[in-house]
């Protein structure tokens, strides 16, 4: 008896100075093991609750073993049968009490710093606990069957649905959006995408053949007389320009006559020339049924069906096509291209009321109010969310457990026990507590069956 004194004593000092134990290791003993190694003033506060709960069970056991001394006592002095059975109820409720402090004790420390075998569960066995947790993880809820019933049953279509759907969360979509489509074009560079749009324009352009396209989009267009009113066009301007340039017209004539000619002769040939050339224009112009309207028909059908079968005219087609792209001006208009059409998606995606933003809000609501009565794009949305998830669970699923398991593993194991004893030691305390009374009404039951029997 006087051994078991001792022992509660040590037990309920040790508990008592486990307060300056927490306050000297409350700083984490390194940045890696943070999560582990620092004590919020929430965990302060559990700690302090598992302390009270310590000195209550630790209490109750002191309670019931003065109760066993006072009864032996008693039933020494002669004090009647029911001496005995106080006694035998205290005495098992002291094995109770000693056997499930036992078993909680072991989960954290050593018992009275004894080195007894599977005890000091959790700092010994650390490493251990991750890897099973970390596997117990993986099997039970990162299996595919588990990921894809779980989001079905989750409904994600239809709750994105309903949330699109509403006006308000449309806008906040549509500016994300935009403050992202913002983020991509100002972090891009423009010589980086001019150079890709024009490899892509080149190699595009290298990889099919325009000559056959060409000529069959200009047998069309002379098929169908689209080209009519382009030459409409070239005869008004070539006669309105012959009208305003008849000095030149007649300075060029005249300049390329032989110099032995009387100048009154070049000149009559100049105006001779000049008015042939006025009448053939104007003719042209006004005539649909001109015979050289009807020679230019021939040759564009001519030069449509080369397009598409003669080798040599294709050939220089494609030549032409290699020596445009291949001009510094060319890509000089693909970056002034990319430039301009950066300018005007940043403006409107800064502008909430340009037509992109409202554009993009009114494809959400729409996008929302769909997904949220039709069944068909629900699932559609359903499958493809499933389908990303059970992708990333099967196929980071061992990273997935490793990140547990080497958290575990870096964890400090001192550290660690007093984390998980102060979320968890609350409760473990009133085991003991329950020990203690389920021990002693055992007892009692235990003793006055055998002297029933005995009787």
């Amino acid at each position: 008896m006087c051994g078991q004194v001792e022992w509660m004593e040590s037990t309920k000092a040790d508990e008592m100075g486990e307060v300056d134990v927490v306050e000297q290791h409350a700083r984490p003993v390194a940045a890696g093991n943070r999560a582990m190694g620092y004590y919020s003033p929430a965990d302060e506060e559990k700690r302090r609750g598992v302390r009270r709960m310590k000195i209550t069970a630790t209490g109750l056991l002191l309670l019931v073993a003065v109760v066993y001394v006072l009864a032996k006592l008693a039933g020494n002095s002669g004090a009647g049968a029911w001496a005995g059975y106080v006694a035998a109820a205290a005495e098992a409720g002291m094995v109770g009490a000693l056997a499930d402090w036992f078993a909680v004790t072991a989960l954290f420390r050593r018992p009275l710093g004894l080195p007894i075998p599977h005890t000091a569960i959790i700092p010994t066995k650390k490493d251990q606990l991750g890897i099973s947790l970390g596997e117990f993880v993986g099997e039970n809820f990162l299996s595919k069957e588990v990921v894809r019933q779980r989001l079905h049953t989750v409904g994600i279509g239809s709750r994105l649905g309903t949330w699109l759907a509403h006006p308000e969360h449309a806008d906040r979509v549509t500016a994300e959006l935009a403050t992202a489509l913002r983020g991509a074009l100002a972090v891009l560079r423009d010589s980086d995408v001019q150079a890709v749009v024009g490899e892509a324009i080149n190699r595009r352009a290298d990889a099919q053949e325009i000559a056959p396209g060409i000529g069959k989009m200009l047998e069309k267009i002379v098929a169908d007389g689209g080209h009519k009113r382009a030459v409409d066009l070239i005869c008004v301007r070539a006669h309105n320009w012959l009208v305003l340039h008849n000095d030149q017209v007649m300075d060029a004539v005249t300049g390329g006559a032989p110099g032995w000619t009387p100048r009154y002769v070049d000149r009559k040939v100049g105006e001779r020339v000049y008015k042939e050339l006025l009448r053939f224009v104007s003719e042209m112009r006004d005539m649909p049924a001109h015979p050289a309207r009807g020679a230019l028909d021939r040759f564009l059908t001519d030069f449509a069906s080369d397009l598409q079968s003669d080798t040599d005219t294709r050939t220089r087609v494609e030549n032409l096509k290699r020596d445009v792209l291949g001009r510094g001006e060319v890509q000089d208009l693909i970056a002034s291209a990319w430039s301009a059409v950066r300018q005007m998606i940043v403006a409107a995606a800064e502008d909430e009321r340009s037509e992109l933003r409202l554009r993009v809000r009114a494809s959400l609501l729409s996008l929302g109010a769909r997904m949220s009565t039709e069944p068909k794009i629900q699932a559609k949305v359903d499958g493809w969310v499933e389908g990303a998830a059970v992708y990333v669970v099967t196929t980071y699923r061992d990273e997935i457990t490793s990140l547990i398991t080497d958290t575990v593993a870096g964890w400090d194991p001192e550290h660690t026990t007093r984390k998980i004893e102060a979320h968890i030691g609350r409760d473990l305390q009133f085991i003991r507590i329950n020990g203690t009374v389920v021990g002693s009404l055992a007892g009692l039951v235990i003793y006055t069956v055998s002297r029933a029997l005995g009787a």
